[in-house]
């Protein structure tokens, strides 16, 4: 039987990722292709879907041949994408207006207005079980109705962004049921749009696309998209799903009690579930998953390897000499400072609230701070302390997972993935085995791969297709450092309280 491939299509922020994969999981060819972000007004974020599209295509133009496979042996594609874009559509399913991301922070008027509509939070989260979080694409609808209401009028329908790319290749329209979970207006108990919450908005409910299961056949590569990306005409499409998701199946989290850990920009954990659970306080976000029957917890923390950066680019200029007179990366001068001091930073806490934080206090209000400095405290200790802070955070996001399924081990990924200091505090701190996989650098168009090879029938469920996927490193908690780790995140979950009303009283002041 003659190997079959896969492509996996990513639309994220900073440019499309296209992939080709064997049926062994091997990645024979990947290009990353970039395009522009648009800032029209402070807090705006927008991109053209057109240069998404274009994004793919050129793409697709590089690893169709770089690659050397038959076109006859690809058995499909599927797509992830950046979630809670708002792509406008009119009658003819063109676009009206620029794109509005996930990252926009235009609409916190029209997300407390529908919070306060459904009864409050409690209210809200008997409908959908989620807040409604500015980056939802729910507030940007709402914000398009009552801001620009001459191109809400003009909008038939709307997507999120892989969802265009989808439509571009196969003339059909529709979502997957993940990104659906992130736009604050679907039922993810049921996995139906919130007919209830739609109506108490005020909106039309044929604006909102037809759901699906990321693993169902979505349509067929056209001639003329065919023509465009050298795909095989009739190729079959599968939904997808929304990068947040998606991406954590393609990293292997696939069933309870496996975590995944992501220290990027920002960090999260996230957890797949094999039944519906409540989302006590809205605290997480909980959203469907990838194949029927899953759900997936994930909780945000809004500054992780963001808080690291900052302080390398504020308070490590001498490290950054260092690095750039030796040819090395600044980071690995960071981690052989961080590591002359000892697990715990002789008592310097770091609390990273440089953006306010979402989970598990959604406070816009707090702010980082350094706790324990004494004239004893070194360089090293204040390097160090930033590292356990951020993982501190996370600890806080593990434990609540915890309340849905023993926690046995964890995947990590992202830029913290990358030392080994860092994967050691993190076992430490968690108390568990960490790992890093295979597949974590491709991010979501792995996972976008795995759910395009169930839909074609190469694995029968995504825990099938999670055995292509091998660990790299195991780290293990090492005893003798927990009661230090230990000590300190009591400390660290005493600060945000006691410091809460300096917080308010500082945001009602301005600063």
């Amino acid at each position: 039987m003659s190997k079959k491939y896969l492509i996996g299509l990513d639309i994220g922020t900073s440019g499309a990722k296209c992939i080709i994969v064997d049926d062994a999981g091997k990645v024979v060819a990947s290009s990353t292709q970039e395009y522009p972000l648009y800032t029209p007004k402070p807090g705006w974020a927008e991109q053209d879907p057109k240069d998404w599209w274009d994004a793919c295509v050129r793409g697709l133009k590089v690893i169709l041949p770089k690659s050397g496979v038959n076109p006859a042996d690809i058995a499909g594609v599927s797509y992830s994408g950046q979630m809670h874009g708002l792509v406008a559509l009119d009658a003819d399913n063109e676009v009206i207006r620029p794109a509005i991301l996930w990252c926009d922070q235009r609409t916190q008027a029209q997300c407390d207005w529908i919070t306060e509509k459904a009864g409050g939070l409690k209210g809200l989260l008997t409908y959908t079980n989620n807040q409604m979080l500015t980056g939802y694409t729910g507030g940007k609808i709402l914000w398009l109705k009552e801001e620009e209401p001459d191109n809400f009028a003009k909008m038939k329908l709307f997507v999120c962004p892989k969802d265009y790319i989808r439509y571009r290749m196969t003339g059909t329209l529709g979502i997957d049921m993940s990104d659906a979970s992130g736009t604050g207006f679907f039922d993810v108990r049921n996995r139906k749009w919130s007919d209830g919450l739609i109506e108490l908005a005020g909106l039309d409910k044929a604006i909102f696309p037809e759901a699906h299961e990321s693993t169902e056949l979505a349509g067929k590569v056209t001639a003329a998209a065919a023509a465009e990306t050298g795909l095989p005409e009739g190729l079959n499409c599968y939904f997808g799903g929304g990068d947040a998701i998606i991406q954590t199946t393609g990293g292997g989290m696939v069933k309870p009690g496996t975590l995944g850990v992501v220290i990027g920009t920002a960090g999260n954990v996230a957890m797949a579930l094999d039944k519906y659970e409540d989302n006590p306080n809205g605290a997480l976000q909980l959203f469907c998953g990838n194949e029927p029957g899953s759900w997936m917890a994930l909780g945000v923390t809004l500054t992780a390897g963001g808080a690291y950066r900052w302080y390398r680019d504020e308070l490590c200029k001498y490290e950054r000499t260092v690095a750039d007179a030796e040819q090395r990366n600044v980071y690995d001068v960071m981690g052989e400072s961080a590591a002359e001091s000892v697990p715990g930073a002789h008592g310097v806490v770091f609390t990273p609230y440089l953006t306010g934080e979402r989970c598990p206090y959604p406070d816009p209000n707090c702010r980082a701070s350094f706790y324990g400095l004494t004239l004893g405290a070194t360089k090293a200790d204040i390097t160090r302390s930033v590292m356990e802070g951020v993982t501190y955070s996370l600890r806080q996001l593990v434990d609540i997972m915890g309340s849905f399924a023993t926690n046995e081990k964890v995947y990590t990924s992202g830029g913290g993935s990358a030392s080994p200091l860092w994967r050691q505090m993190q076992a430490d701190i968690f108390n568990l085995p960490v790992y890093t996989m295979s597949a974590a650098s491709e991010g979501g168009a792995y996972g976008a791969i795995m759910v395009a090879g169930v839909g074609a029938g190469i694995w029968k469920d995504l825990k099938e297709a999670a055995g292509i996927i091998k660990a790299e490193t195991e780290t293990l908690p090492v005893a003798e450092n927990q009661p230090a780790y230990n000590d300190t995140y009591e400390i660290y979950c005493k600060l945000y309280h006691a410091l809460k009303p300096v917080y308010d009283a500082s945001a009602a002041k301005g600063y």
